[in-house]
């Protein structure tokens, strides 16, 4: 394997998180700064962000949400983030909006792209979520027009992988495994 820095090397997606474990505030700001320096086009940041620290209204409103088979794991996050794009030639709170379906999205994952590594830095874990009710979060939400749900990213601390249902914690537990670099490469 290609030298790799660790903060990419060990980061994974686990599921099993800490259900006593907090996000504190310095952390959680650490983690949006990352994602406000992520490179977008015409430097427009085209991502909002709502974030719910456990047991607050956002937080439940961004848990009902999901899909049930990912509530059991994700009530344990210490938070939960919405990640949201503009719509194409939205102006919210600054920055033009793009072609929502590749230019924004794509500008938004490079943002939670950037908070997945600093959470990895600060000994944090995220887990993203892309099937959930995207229109009823949006109205749970109360978003405004022109603002599209993505993604929402469960981060906490490690927690105890045997407090996961059997197929998950196989899961957990498993070894990791990549697609070979070869097989990526179109030729």
């Amino acid at each position: 394997m290609a030298d790799l820095t660790p903060l990419l090397a060990f980061r994974w997606s686990p599921r099993a998180f800490d259900p006593a474990a907090t996000l504190t505030a310095d952390e959680a700001a650490s983690l949006l700064e990352a994602a406000r320096w992520a490179p977008s086009a015409d430097n427009g940041q085209p991502w909002r962000f709502a974030l719910g620290h456990r047991d607050d209204e956002t937080w439940k409103r961004i848990l009902v949400n999901l899909p049930e088979d990912d509530q059991p794991w994700a009530r344990h996050a210490a938070a939960l983030l919405l990640g949201a794009h503009l719509a194409a030639g939205t102006v919210a709170g600054g920055g033009a909006g793009r072609d929502a379906g590749t230019g924004a999205a794509y500008d938004l994952g490079q943002a939670v792209a950037h908070l997945t590594v600093q959470a990895t830095a600060l000994g944090l874990y995220v887990r993203q979520i892309a099937g959930f009710d995207h229109a009823g979060l949006a109205a749970d939400l109360d978003l405004p027009a022109g603002v599209r749900p993505l993604v929402v990213v469960a981060v906490g601390r490690l927690g105890d992988p045997s407090s996961l249902p059997t197929a998950l914690r196989d899961r957990e537990i498993g070894l990791r495994r990549r697609r070979p670099l070869a097989d990526l490469l179109l030729r």
